[in-house]
């Protein structure tokens, strides 16, 4: 892995708790929504959110 500088880390730390705290949100929101529609909508929302949060953890590695 190539050297991240200090700043580079806090942004990739700032970004990664954000896409943390929408998953919980979509997550929460959904199992509350009783429109199907809604629902599914929350729960790609989440899981997209899950996507990026690992995509950016890769470059911790």
């Amino acid at each position: 892995m190539t050297d991240i500088s200090e700043l580079d880390l806090q942004n990739l730390r700032h970004l990664i708790g954000g896409y943390t705290t929408t998953h919980c949100k979509m997550t929460a929101y959904a199992s509350q929504a009783t429109d199907p529609g809604i629902k599914q909508f929350f729960q790609k929302s989440a899981q997209s959110a899950m996507q990026s949060k690992q995509q950016l953890m890769q470059f911790l590695q």
